[in-house]
């Protein structure tokens, strides 16, 4: 193993500001947490912090992991301007919390703001930075972050090979880039155990009716249009008379447009309304549903090792690669009760193939964490073509 320090032992920080990405993570980072060559901790900021998202950052905790700092950022009405201004306020804090911790590695995912907060902080300070999930398409303003977290990262753990081919087109390093699955699949089966009539009891469903998981998010450049988006989305869940169990959006603009309709509906019988469910309990839903509505990743990536149809919704997660289990729609009523019909028509994928990995990404990327060329890194980044 190759050693930066006067330890041996590899300190990492992983920044984490969603349920969704450490739900995504948390297996892995067990993982790292557990083996003797690293020291690891976690950088909190975003919804974890909140209330209004279910203050999630006692999951942290209960993994038992170590929290390295806290970084709040103010709430305020969710549009563009406070995004913005917040990743200003990210940049700042995290050049302090990073400085101090100086850790040898800062571990990001996906195309979120905290994650290229991270991603330029670290850059700066001569940090190595390994960002998972890059090299994937969606057409929104995830693409740009998402790239622009490429363009800072010294290495990259990528989810499939089209992704690694797609960075190596943007100039990336093609010994830099490897190919490890994604970290979400990891453990699926084990953690969704709650069987359907405990699981529907739980939350006041009727476990024999047929059920859809709702998770719709705002998108950025479509913010205005939101609501709008979600009055179709729950006329044609009405029209397919499906029970439903909905998730509160993320705090991206848009989200309270989306959030108020959900919480007029939620007063009507047959439709659930949660701020946040904990990995296994989400898990046991995508295991046991008929078809879960929306456009979070969730259905692009992890579904598919259920088999669980999909109706995705939107521009979100526009040119992503799919699996056989997702069933396009537009933002308009009649083109989701198309999708839903289709959907519903096809039923679970008994093959359950997925696309994003078999389930083993964590062993790798503790595999390559340790044998990562750390003077990478303070040589600087340049581009291979």
């Amino acid at each position: 193993m190759v050693t930066s320090g006067m330890s041996d032992r590899r300190r990492v920080v992983y920044i984490s500001g969603t349920r969704a990405d450490f739900g995504l993570m948390r297996s892995t980072l067990q993982k790292i947490a557990a083996s003797p060559d690293f020291d690891l901790s976690v950088l909190l900021t975003g919804m974890h912090l909140s209330a209004a998202y279910g203050a999630t950052e006692h999951e942290v905790e209960e993994a038992g992991l170590v929290i390295a700092a806290r970084v709040p950022v103010p709430e305020g009405e969710p549009t563009g301007a406070t995004m913005a201004r917040n990743l200003g306020i990210m940049v700042t804090a995290f050049s302090d919390v990073l400085h101090r911790l100086k850790p040898d590695i800062v571990l990001v995912l996906g195309d979120r703001a905290e994650m290229l907060a991270g991603a330029i902080v670290a850059s700066h300070l001569g940090i190595t930075l390994v960002h998972i999930h890059g090299g994937e398409r969606s057409g929104t303003i995830d693409e740009p972050v998402r790239h622009a977290i490429s363009k800072f990262a010294n290495f990259h753990f990528v989810a499939t090979q089209e992704s690694a081919a797609r960075l190596a087109r943007m100039g990336e390093d093609t010994t830099a880039i490897h190919v490890v699955g994604a970290p979400g699949l990891d453990g699926l089966s084990e953690l969704a155990t709650i069987d359907r009539e405990t699981l529907f009891a739980a939350r006041g469903l009727v476990a024999t009716r047929s059920t859809a998981l709702v998770l719709f998010h705002p998108v950025l450049s479509e913010a205005r249009s939101s609501g709008e988006q979600m009055a179709a989305i729950l006329d044609a869940l009405a029209e397919a008379d499906l029970q439903v169990l909905a998730l509160r959006p993320n705090s991206d603009a848009g989200s309270a447009a989306i959030a108020h309709l959900l919480e007029e509906r939620a007063k009507r019988d047959g439709f659930t309304l949660a701020t946040h469910l904990p990995r296994s309990e989400f898990l046991s839903y995508l295991r046991h549903i008929e078809v879960l509505v929306g456009n979070s990743s969730s259905g692009i990536i992890e579904a598919a090792t259920f088999g669980t149809p999909v109706v995705n919704i939107g521009s979100r997660q526009n040119l992503r690669q799919r699996n056989a289990n997702v069933y396009d729609a537009d933002t308009s009523a009649a083109s989701i009760v198309q999708a839903l019909r289709s959907a519903l028509a096809a039923g679970r994928d008994s093959t359950r193939s997925n696309v994003y990995g078999d389930g083993r990404a964590g062993e790798r990327i503790i595999a390559q964490l340790s044998r990562l060329d750390l003077s990478v890194a303070r040589m600087g980044k340049t581009n291979a073509y």
